[in-house]
């Protein structure tokens, strides 16, 4: 069992160390699910204003809670965002800089394991992309390698229906040339039936009865849910390509993938209604980075059916630009959350960690945390970030605040955008507001030597003083 000494206080834009260990203060505890799409863009859902791609039912868990029209992914690519949602630290801590890159390693702690510590059922669904789910047989890109060994059913998560990597979003195990992975549920053991038809529902028929479980026993539950749709091979069904039989093949089957999630998503909700579960389960729902395709920094990826929109933003996927990082963001929880609400409050993917131990009543561990507790925000008691988010992938480095970001491409040159009154990242403000640059220069070296020394170990020798 780990043991977690605990931090307390803020420090600019990093939680820095204290070792007092706070018990649970909830009488009910939340019922939580992490809901994320792959690859989907800030610009493809009804609620940011797509009038073409159909999404009621996210559309209407927009207007159930709130919005956020300034949320972050933890990186522009997927791996990076992902382990920053179950750990609250940006990922270059335990070195996964890039997709297949790095391993969750096991001094790190995940959000899983705390819940699991505090009575919760864990589980996780659809793509991991934290390491490899097999020791023993290739799978996917890394499966078979030990090195990398690091399913979700080591770092928390109890029951698991899980993929190492990407998988067509219709019929997702019938071609293993294509993805070359299996859905695992344990320790060399894969799924073998009901894995026809839309991706989404395939992965939605194992959630249902993990949560009827949960609800039958009168325990709390932790569901990491992340959804394959709308990452290549994007393929959608004949039902769906009908919805949109005036467009070309291409967008069909991207809208049409899209449609598919939506409507899993809301037979999710309507499940947690029926079984009275609706008022006291906190949902969130993002992407993991912004559409893929050309103009972005993944070229491999461009072509395949990648017919996303950003609304707008500059860039797409695996740039630091906004459209590689500003992703559509909701939370509902009825019991706490009032309805219809929109927060232009900066918030990423870390900040769910942070937020969900506040939720807890546990402060969190010892060591260095990248993500703020939400908390005020939805209560309508804070509209500004005090600190800033900080961003890194190979050749490129920024950090954000409440008003501006500065971009820099390995210290080469800086570029500074006021994200207010630019949004779109058109007028680059360096030469004019060179006070600012310097400022954020000496936040930005700061944070990304702390990010080395982690990295390097220093946080786990901590835990162990």
């Amino acid at each position: 069992m780990k043991i977690f000494p605990i931090l307390t206080l803020f420090l600019g834009g990093l939680l820095t160390q204290s070792l007092v260990f706070a018990q649970p203060k909830l009488v009910q505890k939340p019922n939580i699910i992490l809901i994320m799409a792959d690859d989907l863009g800030w610009g493809d859902v009804g609620f940011n204003g797509n009038s073409i791609i159909r999404t009621p039912a996210l559309d209407q868990m927009a207007s159930d809670g709130m919005v956020f029209d300034r949320f972050y992914a933890g990186s522009a690519v997927c791996s990076p965002t992902r382990g920053s949602c179950i750990t609250g630290r940006n990922p270059y801590r335990y070195g996964i800089n890039f997709a297949n890159v790095g391993m969750m390693k096991k001094d790190e702690i995940t959000l899983a394991e705390l819940a699991k510590n505090i009575g919760y059922r864990t589980a996780h669904f659809g793509k991991w992309h934290l390491g490899s789910l097999s020791k023993n047989i290739k799978d996917g890109r890394r499966g078979g390698n030990e090195n990398v060994y690091s399913p979700p059913w080591e770092n928390g998560f109890e029951t698991c229906f899980s993929t190492e990597q990407a998988v067509p979003t219709w019929d997702p195990m019938k071609d293993q040339s294509i993805a070359g992975t299996r859905y695992w549920t344990g320790s060399e053991q894969a799924a073998t039936e009901n894995l026809e038809g839309d991706d989404s529902r395939v992965v939605m028929d194992r959630i249902i009865p993990f949560i009827q479980d949960a609800s039958t026993k009168k325990t709390p539950f932790l569901a990491v849910i992340w959804f394959h749709a709308p990452h290549a091979p994007v393929v959608a069904g004949p039902t769906y390509l009908n919805m949109y039989a005036s467009y070309d093949e291409n967008k069909q089957h991207y809208y049409g993938c899209i449609t598919a999630m939506d409507e899993q998503i809301g037979r999710l909700r309507q499940q947690l209604k029926a079984l009275n579960l609706a008022d006291n389960t906190l949902i969130t729902f993002c992407s993991d980075n912004g559409p893929a395709g050309e103009g972005g920094g993944t070229k491999q990826y461009a072509g395949q059916r990648q017919q996303g929109v950003t609304g707008g933003f500059r860039g797409r996927k695996g740039v630091l630009y906004e459209g590689g990082l500003r992703v559509p963001g909701i939370v509902v929880w009825p019991k706490e959350i009032k309805s219809g609400q929109h927060s232009s409050f900066p918030a990423v993917t870390s900040d769910y960690f942070t937020t969900i131990l506040g939720i807890w009543g546990i402060d969190l561990p010892k060591r260095p945390y990248d993500g703020t507790n939400l908390m005020p925000v939805f209560k309508g008691k804070s509209s500004e970030r005090s600190g800033f988010i900080g961003f890194q992938m190979p050749k490129q480095q920024s950090i954000v605040d409440q008003q501006y970001k500065l971009i820099t491409n390995d210290q080469k040159t800086f570029e500074l955008y006021d994200l207010i009154e630019d949004p779109y990242e058109k007028n680059d403000l360096a030469a004019k507001n060179p006070q600012r640059v310097e400022q954020m220069k000496v936040s930005l070296f700061e944070w990304l030597e702390s990010c080395k020394k982690s990295n390097n170990g220093a946080d786990y020798h901590d835990d162990e003083d």
